[in-house]
């Protein structure tokens, strides 16, 4: 088991991490979350080599996607960095990447009733006004679950705030901070239920954001 506390904020700079080799060659990870070596709840980084694959597999709980870099692709389609992805319970694919790719990816955390396929690439999707002067573009909503991704500009700041059902971040670019520590792109913030900060950047910063999703009192 890795960081399955959920009781505890996890932050880990995947910069700093050794890519781990996966059972099929030229595909290696970055292990954030897992509950177990190859199946259960998993989070991670991880990297196609040029024309590498992933054997055909099912998500009995979902699967869910944020292209980092390069193309990925499966029988479905091609996906540009930028393209965020949800596989429902019970969906199945055969992943590949021809140049190359990198993604972020969550397995096995979808809520039973959530089952909303999406295919959405961000690069043509209009940015909306949010909090002060950050801009929002709202991926995906289910009973108290909320995904998306925030652009801050320069020296923006967000009210201290509580996370009710805790919030997951991914620094997609810039560096995002709070009271607690310093967050350069390629970061992963998880914090508990009720969990509380006082986040700002110094400059244009993009994440990816997902808050209401971690049972109160979890001791996973």
């Amino acid at each position: 088991m890795l960081n399955m506390n959920f009781n505890e904020t996890v932050v880990v700079d995947t910069n700093q991490q050794e890519w781990l080799a996966s059972p099929m060659a030229g595909v290696w990870r970055k292990p954030l979350a897992r509950e177990a070596a190859e199946h259960g709840h998993t989070t991670s980084v991880v990297r196609f080599e040029p024309d590498s694959y992933f054997s055909p597999h099912s998500h009995p709980m979902g699967e869910e996607i944020l292209v980092l870099e390069g193309i990925f692709s499966d029988e479905h389609g091609d996906y540009p960095a930028g393209s965020y992805l949800r596989h429902p319970p019970g969906s199945s694919h055969k992943p590949f990447s021809r140049e190359g790719c990198v993604i972020f990816v969550k397995l096995e955390q979808f809520d039973a009733g959530d089952t909303q396929a999406l295919r959405i690439d961000t690069n043509g999707n209009e940015w909306l006004p949010g909090h002060g002067k950050l801009q929002v573009m709202p991926l995906h909503e289910h009973v108290h679950e909320s995904v998306a991704l925030v652009k801050w500009p320069k020296n923006a700041r967000f009210q201290p705030h509580r996370h009710f059902g805790g919030e997951e971040i991914f620094v997609i670019s810039g560096t995002f901070m709070d009271e607690w520590g310093i967050y350069p792109a390629g970061t992963w913030i998880r914090s508990p239920h009720n969990s509380e900060h006082f986040p700002y950047v110094q400059d244009e910063t993009v994440i990816w954001v997902k808050t209401g999703h971690m049972p109160p009192n979890s001791n996973n």
